[in-house]
């Protein structure tokens, strides 16, 4: 399909592709097996919850179409952030205020969790701590600091607060007016982290395979998992490929959109050039709908992202648009090529709320749920996919207490249809880009 060549495209370039060794690789699927859990997705979420299950004594199988890491997960802009891509109020607005305090603290919990799973497995991902949320003008600091304040009131969250005359102590660019500096959250090597995570399961026992793609699920007391050489049968099924499920569940497949995303990396700075634009190390983006965002990589390089497509197509002159935006943030760098740039696909919802559930049975007779799927995390995941496999872990062991909170947010289909539907989120875009610019 379309999305998945330009896909393959654009993970060509990708710097950790080309900077982190695979230490190991898995075989495709041969054969027909049987697990308590079968996990469609390598990635963060499908990993963290085969973890999960194993520590739990479940079996389980992980299918994985190309390679591990090899989606969003392993070439993402490596932000471990507090919160949803969505804004607060749209949790309270469905959930109230309870939940939506159980939802922010487990989004924190998420970030603990990358923590604690990189000291308990040995997993070296060049974890940084330390994040920056900066405005572009007074207007916008207003808004911010609004929600910073409410953050701190309703949900006892403390981030501080870092005023203009501040600023060039925090960040050395011209573009940012204000902003607030989070401690907890920070950023890392996601494709290191991947991998390790891969290791940590197959060590448990998780049977994992690449290369392996689903191309057919069929209900019943056991679901029946079909490869093009192989089947997989199981009493539970985890949905956890995003927008390469390829039409598995067409039930789902009209809640999310696939939207490019797009990266550069600079060559490697002088450690003093780099300390000199961000001080404290952190990472940074911005608090416009369309946002920027950078971070240092832990070789002393500069790593930028900024552009989204909402057609599916790669921006031609990638990497020329992408240095671009890089100087008007940072024009120190006018002298300074970029070596890498790549991009890749997240699924955003409607709402940009993560989209937790079961789908419904259909011919299964008296047999109980047992398909779950994770989508929708609308780019803002690297931190919750890892909390989202413990979540469903707990929920297929006997306990969906928090997954249920989660189950309950309520996601609407894009309008227009298979053939509208993306003609209207990029008129969507558009209005959005220039409210931002002006």
């Amino acid at each position: 399909m379309t999305l998945l060549r330009t896909d393959q495209e654009l993970a060509l370039q990708s710097y950790y592709a080309a900077t982190t060794a695979r230490p190991q690789s898995f075989a495709p699927l041969e054969g027909d097996q049987q697990a308590d859990v079968a996990i469609i997705g390598g990635g963060l979420a499908g990993l963290s919850a085969a973890i999960e299950l194993a520590e739990r004594g479940r079996s389980v199988i992980l299918l994985e179409a190309n390679q591990i890491g090899w989606g969003a997960s392993g070439r993402n802009g490596g932000q471990a952030i507090h919160g949803l891509a969505c804004d607060q109020s749209v949790i309270e607005a469905q959930l109230g205020i309870d939940d939506a305090r159980r939802v922010w603290s487990m989004t924190i919990e998420a970030i603990t969790l990358i923590r604690e799973r990189c000291q308990r497995y040995a997993i070296d991902c060049e974890w940084q701590s330390g994040h920056l949320t900066v405005a572009t003008n007074e207007h916008k600091a207003r808004a911010l600091l609004e929600w910073a304040d409410h953050i701190e009131r309703s949900y006892d969250y403390l981030l501080r607060w870092i005023e203009p005359q501040d600023m060039p102590r925090w960040l050395a660019s011209p573009r940012y007016h204000s902003g607030y500096f989070d401690s907890h959250s920070g950023h890392l090597n996601p494709l290191k982290y991947c991998l390790g995570l891969a290791r940590a399961a197959s060590e448990l026992g998780v049977r994992i395979f690449e290369k392996s793609p689903v191309i057919s699920i069929k209900q019943g007391r056991l679901v029946g998992l079909r490869t093009t050489s192989a089947r997989v049968r199981a009493r539970q099924v985890l949905l956890a490929g995003n927008v390469y499920l390829q039409g598995l569940a067409p039930e789902l497949d009209q809640r999310i959109m696939p939207v490019g995303t797009y990266i550069v990396c600079s060559q490697r700075l002088d450690a003093g050039l780099l300390e000199n634009l961000i001080p404290s190390h952190a990472a940074v983006s911005d608090s416009n709908f369309v946002l920027d965002y950078f971070r240092p990589t832990a070789d002393h390089r500069l790593m930028y992202g900024g552009r989204v497509s909402y057609s599916t197509l790669t921006p031609h002159h990638l990497a020329q648009r992408m240095r671009t935006r890089m100087l008007q943030t940072f024009p120190q760098l006018k002298h300074v090529q970029v070596e890498y740039a790549w991009g890749g696909f997240v699924d955003i919802t409607m709402n940009r709320a993560p989209d937790f559930g079961r789908l419904p049975l259909r011919g299964a007779g008296n047999a109980p749920t047992s398909i779950y799927y994770l989508q929708g995390f609308s780019g803002h995941g690297l931190a919750l996919t890892g909390l989202a496999g413990k979540l469903v872990a707990e929920a297929m062991t006997g306990d969906s207490s928090r997954f249920d909170v989660f189950a309950k947010l309520q996601h609407r289909n894009f309008p227009g249809g298979r053939w509208l539907r993306t003609p209207s989120l990029v008129l969507g875009m558009l209005w959005y880009r220039l409210r931002d610019l002006l």
